[in-house]
C-alpha cells in the first residue's frame, strides 16, 4: 500500500532510498475521479506521477507536485471465458490478483518472485519472472484503459491502436494513467518447485539444457563460493504439498530472519562478507513441493536491499557471470548477496529490455546501509559491454545518449509521448533528465 507519513506527507519507496514530499496526494476510487484529478491538474499546471507499491529503486515516481495512488482501484472488472481474458483495476496488487484469479479458475502464465507490486506498476516497468518460453508481465497484456493528459479515456489494444499499444505496454507512466488492464490468462495450474545446491561449473555448463527443458529455471551464484542455488518449476498434476505452510515458515526463518542477522553483521563488519556469502551458499534449502502457480512464484522478501538489474542477450549469460565473479574477487567487493540469474523470451514492446532478443536478466544486490556505488558501477561496465539494457525499476547510470543506443524504438516512443502529453504533465525531473526531455 501507499507508504506516506501522515505528519509530513512524505512518501518513501520500499527501500527508503527515494523520498519526496508531494503537495497533493490523490487516491481516486473510480475512473471518473481519475479524470477529475487529471483535469484539475491540467487547469493549474500541476504535474502528476502515479505510484503503485513503491518497489522501484529509481526516482520514477518521485514528485513534489501530485502523487496519484491507485490503491483504491483494485479487483476484477470482467472475466471473458470465451477469450480467456480478465480485465482488472490497475491498482490491484499481484498477490491479491493471484488469489482472485484462482477463485475464478485462472492463473497468470508467469510472474516474478515478488508479488507486492500493483499490476499497472509491474506492466509499466517491464517486471518479469523467468522462463525462456515466457515474456515479461507486459506481454500478458491485451488491452489497456488509459486516461491521457487531456483527460481523454483511451481503450488501447494491438487491434485498435497498434503503435500506441506497443508504446503503452512498458511506458513508465509517461503516456497517461493506466486505470484498467486486460490480461491473457490460463486455466489454473499447479507447479512442482525444486531447489537445491549445485557446483557452479556444473550449472554454467548446463545452462542451455536447463533453460530449454524446464518451464521455469533460475539460479543464484554466491560471491566467493563455487556453490550455486538452482530453482526449477514445471507443471504438474500432483496435489498441493501437505507441508507447504511449514516450507513457508522455513523460508521466513532462514531466507529472511537468519539472513537479516547475517546481513546486519556484514554491515557492521564488512570483512565478514566473504564468510557470510560462503555460509549462505551452504545453507541453501533443499525444497521439493507442489502447489498452484500463484502460491509458488513469489518468495517472501523482508530483508531490504538496493538492486541493479540488466538484460543481456541470453547466449551471453555464462560468459557474463564468469566475468562478474572474477571482477568481484579481484576487487574484493564487500558483498554477500548472490547474483540472481533469470531468462526471458524476446518480445516486440518498444521499451522492453527484452525487445527483439531472448534475454538473460542478471540482478546484483547490496544490503541496505552498505555502500553499493563502486560495486554496482563495476558490474554495470560488464553489463554494458554485453549490450545491456537496464530494468527500468532498478538502479542504473544510463544517460539519454546510451539509452538511444540500446533501445532502437525509443525515438518512436518519445514522439508518441510528445503527442499525448505536450506539456509534460506526467514527467518528473528524473525522467526529464533520463530521456533528455525539454
Amino acid at each position: 500500500m501507499l507508504t506516506v507519513s501522515k505528519k509530513t506527507n512524505r512518501w518513501s519507496n520500499w527501500t527508503g532510498n527515494v523520498q519526496s514530499q508531494p503537495r497533493h496526494i490523490a487516491m481516486p476510487q473510480s475512473l471518473d475521479e481519475v479524470i477529475s484529478v487529471v483535469r484539475a491538474c491540467k487547469a493549474d499546471g500541476t504535474r502528476i506521477r502515479v505510484v503503485g507499491s513503491g518497489h522501484s529503486f529509481t526516482r520514477l515516481v518521485q514528485t513534489e507536485e501530485c502523487l496519484l495512488s491507485l490503491d483504491r482501484l483494485q479487483g476484477i472488472v470482467h472475466v471473458d471465458q470465451e477469450q480467456q481474458t480478465v480485465e482488472v483495476w490497475a491498482g490491484t496488487k499481484l498477490k491479491t490478483l493471484g488469489a482472485l484469479l484462482h477463485q475464478a479458475g485462472y492463473s497468470q502464465e508467469n510472474l516474478g518472485d515478488i508479488n507486492a507490486q500493483s499490476i499497472a506498476g509491474a506492466v509499466s516497468t517491464g517486471t518479469h519472472g523467468t522462463g525462456i518460453q515466457f515474456g515479461s508481465v507486459s506481454t500478458q497484456v491485451v488491452g489497456l484503459t488509459v486516461v491521457t493528459a487531456s483527460g481523454e479515456v483511451l481503450e488501447v489494444s494491438e487491434q485498435s491502436h497498434p503503435d500506441l499499444f506497443k508504446a503503452m505496454q512498458v511506458s513508465l507512466g509517461l503516456l497517461g494513467i493506466i486505470v484498467r488492464v486486460k490480461l491473457r490468462v490460463l486455466p489454473a495450474y499447479r507447479l512442482r518447485y525444486q531447489s537445491h545446491r549445485m557446483p557452479l561449473d556444473e550449472c554454467l555448463s548446463s545452462l542451455d539444457t536447463f533453460k530449454q527443458s524446464h518451464r521455469h529455471f533460475e539460479f543464484y551464484t554466491f560471491p566467493y563460493s563455487d556453490t550455486v542455488q538452482v530453482k526449477f518449476m514445471n507443471e504438474t498434476s500432483e496435489p498441493s504439498s501437505a507441508n507447504q505452510q511449514w516450507s513457508y515458515m522455513k523460508k521466513m526463518v532462514v531466507e529472511n530472519g537468519l539472513f537479516w542477522l547475517l546481513s546486519e553483521s556484514c554491515r557492521l563488519r564488512p570483512t565478514l562478507t566473504q564468510s557470510v556469502s560462503k555460509l549462505s551458499a551452504q545453507s541453501v534449502l533443499n525444497v521439493n513441493e507442489s502447489g498452484y502457480s500463484h502460491e509458488l512464484f513469489a518468495t517472501p522478501r523482508l530483508v531490504r536491499f538496493y538492486e541493479m538489474e540488466y538484460c543481456i542477450p541470453a547466449e551471453h549469460m555464462g560468459e557474463a557471470i564468469k566475468e562478474m565473479r572474477q571482477a568481484i574477487e579481484q576487487e574484493r567487493f564487500a558483498v554477500h548477496f548472490p547474483l540472481e540469474c533469470r531468462y526471458v523470451k524476446q518480445d516486440d514492446i518498444w521499451l522492453s529490455p527484452a525487445y527483439e532478443r531472448d534475454s538473460a536478466f542478471i540482478a546484483v544486490h547490496m544490503y541496505k546501509g552498505m555502500p553499493y556505488e563502486a560495486y554496482f558501477s563495476r558490474m554495470e561496465q560488464i553489463f554494458r559491454r554485453f549490450g545491456g539494457r537496464p530494468h527500468w525499476g532498478k538502479m542504473h547510470n544510463m544517460t539519454a545518449e546510451h539509452l538511444h543506443q540500446v533501445y532502437p524504438r525509443l525515438p518512436d516512443f518519445l514522439a508518441i509521448r510528445a503527442q499525448l502529453d505536450p506539456d509534460g504533465m506526467f514527467v518528473n525531473p528524473y525522467l526529464s533528465e533520463l530521456f533528455g526531455l525539454t
